[in-house]
């Protein structure tokens, strides 16, 4: 299947040494991946700190006086309450208004429920997908196929992007109207992946790999040895924290446990949005996760083996992402397995010392990775039914999808992040190249704070920063510009290049037959049955529990225990069922795939 998939920007010599400004290195989402002047689309960016009036695009006389709080509901974000800081202040001076987030990720599933249940969610709304279906059918999601023909830029993508996704929805959606917009949707193709380094695959400290010899890893047992020889090597960072192999956290579990998931990808199995009894890999083989022979099981034993050698962060079971970002952010953690990890840490100048975090293939690993997001990844923006001023909604959406605001969210403001080049392209500041590690102060008269604390916590986009910036002719996403290539030549990068034999990761992953890149499908999978919610709803929790119980059990033989019961006991709380639904999801997935590369 792979040899059926375009590579993009082969030649991005970046690997570890990347800056990663975006904000999904803020939160990474729980979903599935990917990845953060003057009028929209003229030549220059705006201060912050400008008046509305000279620069709010205008999308029909849309009057900005009064201030407007808006409610936005957000599965994306990782922080609750008012949208403060440059961003905030952007926001208001543009736009005069105001965010105000809930985060299931921080309050609890119960907001969703509670909300939903009395009939408004929020107004501007950041959902799965299997929500929009719930809430089309209950009225709650506001019909935007009028409202979106006004814009000057989210207009452009109705026809390739947001059309086809919501026409998908044939159930709750017979008219074909246009309800919601996929999030992350990138501008390339449908079988296209861009990016140097798959999303999820094993990741190490340059620097204390090659401190214990650079051993080659033959499998996850090599990979414990490596990180056990490096922790008694380097057991604190040089301000004395402590440094832990491997660090979990609970706060995004969803329908299993989310650290155990993303590592089966290593072994070719996902698990797709919509779904949480069942792993699939690219040949479309289904397996469910309670199955003696799962990659789900492989790595809780995996999970287990190093909490038994001391690997596991004992903070584990307590922590929030939160606190792990604080760790990566102090070079605190050992293995890291998300693309965008690095960009907690990584640095040019760390990268010109050989100090970084970069891929450290493992020879047994044969990765699964979704192409680019040409339909969106899993979430949608969407306008709740009972929105006041809905065209000032949009209309913010519209600038969320600009150059200008695209710009904003993924690189900060230009003169404090990144400039121009006399050839017309952009390049990081000395500032911009650690603002987000370093929680740069941002002068007063852009909101003051810090630049990570004022970046948006809305935490998604509509349109990704893999999409073509028209000014410049270059992806939004910094990594990928020129003037970033150039820098990231560093003593790492080369080095990394020298052992690999090859330009980036996802090169190396594929000369070596270790990857398989299949099209990245986003549609309408259907939505739950009542009692099916409720069936997949006990069955997650008792997962989730039981596979944090496994990691930490005193012995194997109470590992086997806890997963022969887990196996018997979901039995009675319904699994068939729902096991039944998401194998006709998966089965569905497998044909869309199929059909994407025939019409390539």
């Amino acid at each position: 299947m792979r040899t059926h998939i375009k590579l993009g920007r082969k030649s991005a010599l970046l690997l570890g040494t990347t800056i990663l400004l975006v904000t999904t290195a803020l939160s990474g989402c729980s979903g599935n991946s990917n990845n953060g002047g003057p009028a929209a689309g003229t030549a220059g960016t705006a201060e912050p700190g400008a008046p509305a009036e000279s620069s709010v695009p205008d999308t029909g006389g849309i009057d900005h006086s009064k201030p407007l709080t808006i409610t936005v509901f957000d599965n994306a974000a990782n922080y609750q309450g008012e949208q403060t800081g440059w961003y905030g202040k952007l926001l208001k001076d543009k736009f005069n208004i105001t965010l105000n987030i809930l985060a299931p990720q921080v309050a609890g599933d119960q907001l969703y429920k509670t909300r939903s249940a009395s009939g408004d969610l929020g107004d501007l709304l950041i959902i799965e997908n299997s929500q929009l279906e719930e809430l089309i059918p209950a009225g709650m999601i506001m019909d935007l196929t009028d409202l979106i023909k006004n814009t000057e830029h989210l207009s452009k993508y109705v026809d390739n992007h947001f059309k086809p996704f919501n026409v998908a929805f044939e159930k709750q959606n017979p008219d074909g109207k246009i309800y919601a917009l996929p999030a992350f949707t990138a501008d390339t193709s449908p079988t296209t992946f861009s990016e140097e380094l798959p999303y999820s695959s094993p990741i190490l400290p340059w620097d204390y790999y090659k401190g214990i010899g650079a051993p080659k890893l033959n499998n996850l047992n090599d990979l414990m040895t490596a990180l056990k020889d490096i922790q008694a090597k380097y057991p604190k960072t040089p301000d004395g924290k402590p440094i832990v192999p491997i660090t979990l956290w609970k706060d995004w579990d969803g329908g299993s446990m989310e650290n155990v998931r993303w590592l089966s990808n290593w072994y070719g199995y996902e698990q797709p949005n919509g779904t949480t009894t069942i792993q699939l890999n690219a040949k479309g083989d289904i397996v469910p996760i309670v199955d003696d022979n799962s990659m789900y099981k492989k790595i809780l034993q995996f999970y287990y083996d190093a909490n038994k050698m001391g690997l596991v962060d004992p903070d584990s079971p307590s922590q929030d992402w939160n606190k792990v970002s604080e760790k990566l952010t102090n070079k605190q953690v050992l293995l890291l397995w998300y693309s965008w990890q690095r960009g907690f840490y990584n640095t040019i100048e760390r990268g010109n010392q050989g100090n970084g975090n970069v891929a450290v293939p493992i020879a047994d690993t044969h990765l699964i990775q979704n192409s680019d997001a040409y339909f969106g990844n899993g979430r949608v923006f969407a306008i709740g039914s009972k929105a006041k001023e809905p065209e000032r909604i949009m209309e913010l959406m519209d600038w969320m999808s600009s150059p200008e605001g695209l710009r904003y969210y993924t690189n900060g403001f230009e003169g404090f992040n990144y400039e121009k080049t006399p050839d017309g392209k952009f390049k990081l500041t000395e500032v911009g190249q650690t603002a987000f590690q370093e929680n740069t102060p941002v002068p007063d008269e852009y909101g003051g704070g810090g630049y990570q604390d004022g970046q948006s916590k809305v935490n998604s986009m509509i349109m990704s920063d893999f999409v073509v910036d028209p000014e410049t002719k270059e992806f939004y996403n910094n990594t990928y510009w020129a003037s970033t290539i150039e820098a990231n030549q560093t003593a790492l990068t080369t080095d990394w290049q020298k052992i690999y034999d090859a330009i980036t990761p996802t090169e190396y992953y594929q000369k070596n037959n270790m990857i398989d890149i299949v099209p990245n499908i986003n549609t309408s999978l259907g939505s739950d049955s009542s009692d099916v919610k409720n069936k997949r709803s006990q069955i997650s929790d008792y997962v989730k529990n039981t596979s944090w119980k496994m990691i930490f059990a005193k012995d194997q033989a109470e590992f086997d225990q806890l997963w022969t019961k887990l196996k018997s006991d979901v039995e009675g709380l319904g699994w068939n069922d729902v096991f039944a639904v998401d194998k006709e999801r998966a089965d569905k997935i497998v044909k869309m795939r199929a059909d994407a590369i025939a019409n390539k």
